[in-house]
């Protein structure tokens, strides 16, 4: 455990850490307080989110440079508990969402993240770019009297104005030089311009105050009932599955832009402990946030400082530093986190789109529309998963076959090619030619394998019929879980113990 928080400790460039993880801040703020006012909780519940989430799984997470917060997947799950209950049931739900996602880390479950097909992760990837572009759009938004319209005249003109010249420094900048992150300096130019010249324009505090005192230590006054278990529960299991769902895959993303691989299980126990700590400090709770990880990724961090100083910065701001930070243009945060969107999505997805099975490219629409529509990320990687899994278990069923010979004993053999599944059983039933085949017949399993119960279970009817005809079937090559479950095994499997499998399958089933 030691060896594994030792790594992302080595081969700093404390530079780019540094600026990376200024940049992480900056980008986390706006995104933390528009969904903790979202949620109807106070603007700090969402920093102390942001600094709790954030130091902690930088520290003791699975995955250097990826980057945690109070992150609206979760927060969403909330806020119907919070119209009906109130905050206090917020805090009792955060901090047993994070003992369920602790438990996942220490049974070590979070492999089970590599059962995600790729063409789920295009999809989650590509949905979760389109909802981050699509959620900047309401920053070209107005709040009057409660009601928020869409800007217009010179107000939307220099939105778009100095939210356009972020873009553009955030995309031309590295082509400069990549030792300071472009995201920081189109924040630090579009500000520079807005005060020089005194623009009138959107700030973060117009969004809400961000000042305040450290974190303070706070049990949730609840009941402690089984009745308040009652009411939390469905909230904290479902907010445990959407933030591990989206914190693996973004740990799975990560991997593959660094070429390195991450620990799922001590992200999960990393998660798990963060959330605790949220229920305990007054934090909204959260999950590794991708959009800010691809910023700190695409800025040059490889390792946990630039975590550390984001979350660090956030607690600075937070005690000291608000009002200076709350004088920073939203145009410029905007025209960071639409940069964020086009880089995050996959647009090879695009280019290879017409040379992908039907099935992938079925499947990550599927993904990407829930995203998008339904901001569900949990029920849009299970309906991915679902759908893969059926498309995969209909093509195994249709690839299983048979090679038949006689012998010149008048023995006929038939040689099993493919898994013998559930979703098999039926093409494997049809190979067999009952009424006309010899009175000695052999069904060899070398090229094949049992998966399940259903498989034995087709063994055994076939066994049967050909028993009822006054035939003599002879089964090679099972495994001896397979000979275990057979009926009448003694007298129709030959067992050799130098070639049969010695793979199981679930007695369960």
């Amino acid at each position: 455990m030691l060896q594994k928080l030792k790594q992302g400790w080595t081969n700093i460039n404390y530079k780019v850490e540094i600026l990376a993880g200024l940049t992480v801040a900056m980008t986390m703020i706006p995104e933390s307080l528009s969904f903790a006012i979202l949620a109807k909780l106070n603007p700090l519940n969402g920093l102390y989110a942001a600094f709790i989430m954030g130091l902690i799984t930088a520290i003791f997470g699975g995955r250097p440079a990826m980057i945690s917060g109070g992150a609206g997947a979760t927060v969403i799950v909330l806020i119907a508990l919070m119209q009906s209950h109130g905050i206090e049931y917020i805090f009792a739900t955060v901090l047993l969402a994070g003992f369920m996602q602790l438990l996942v880390g220490l049974f070590k479950l979070g492999k089970f993240i590599r059962l995600v097909p790729e063409s789920v992760m295009y999809g989650f990837v590509n949905g979760l770019a389109v909802v981050i572009f699509i959620s900047q759009l309401e920053q070209f938004k107005i709040e009057t009297n409660g009601v928020k319209t869409w800007m217009h005249g010179i107000e939307l003109y220099k939105m778009i104005a100095l939210t356009g010249l972020t873009v553009l420094i955030v995309y031309f900048f590295p082509r400069i030089t990549k030792k300071i992150p472009a995201s920081l300096v189109g924040i630090i130019v579009v500000f520079a311009i807005v005060s020089f010249f005194g623009i009138d324009t959107k700030t973060v505090k117009d969004i809400a105050s961000i000042s305040g005192n450290f974190p303070p230590l706070h049990f949730p006054l609840v009941p402690i009932t089984f009745e308040t278990l009652q009411i939390i529960f469905p909230y904290a299991i479902v907010m445990a599955g959407v933030g591990l769902i989206e914190t693996l895959l973004t740990l799975t993303v990560v991997d593959e832009m660094t070429e390195s691989r991450g620990d799922s299980n001590q992200e999960c126990l990393a998660q798990g402990s963060a959330n605790i700590l949220n229920g305990l400090f007054n934090g909204m709770g959260g999950c590794a946030m991708i959009a800010q990880t691809f910023v700190n990724v695409n800025a040059g961090s490889r390792t946990r400082l630039a975590g550390v100083i984001g979350a660090l910065t956030i607690l600075i701001i937070i005690l000291v530093g608000a009002p200076f930070i709350e004088m920073v243009p939203m145009a410029a945060l905007t025209g960071v986190m639409m940069m964020v969107a086009f880089l995050t999505f996959k647009w090879s997805s695009i280019r290879f789109i017409r040379k992908m099975p039907k099935s992938d490219t079925i499947v990550m629409l599927v993904v990407m529309a829930i995203t998008i529509f339904m901001h569900n990320l949990a029920l849009a990687v299970l309906a991915g998963v679902i759908i893969s899994a059926l498309v995969f278990a209909w093509q195994s069923a249709v690839r299983i076959r048979a090679r038949k010979y006689i012998d010149e004993n008048g023995i006929k053999y038939y040689e099993i090619f493919g898994p013998l599944f559930f979703a098999s059983v039926t093409n494997f039933m049809e190979k067999f030619d009952i009424d006309s085949d010899p009175e000695n017949i052999v069904i060899s399993f070398e090229q094949s394998r049992i998966s399940d119960i259903s498989g034995i279970e087709a063994l055994n009817k076939l066994a049967e019929k050909y028993r009822s005809r006054g035939k003599n079937i002879q089964i090679t090559h099972l495994s001896s879980d397979c000979i275990e479950l057979l009926k009448n095994a003694n007298t129709i499997v030959k067992v050799d113990i130098n070639t049969d499998p010695t793979y199981k399958i679930p007695h369960n089933l």
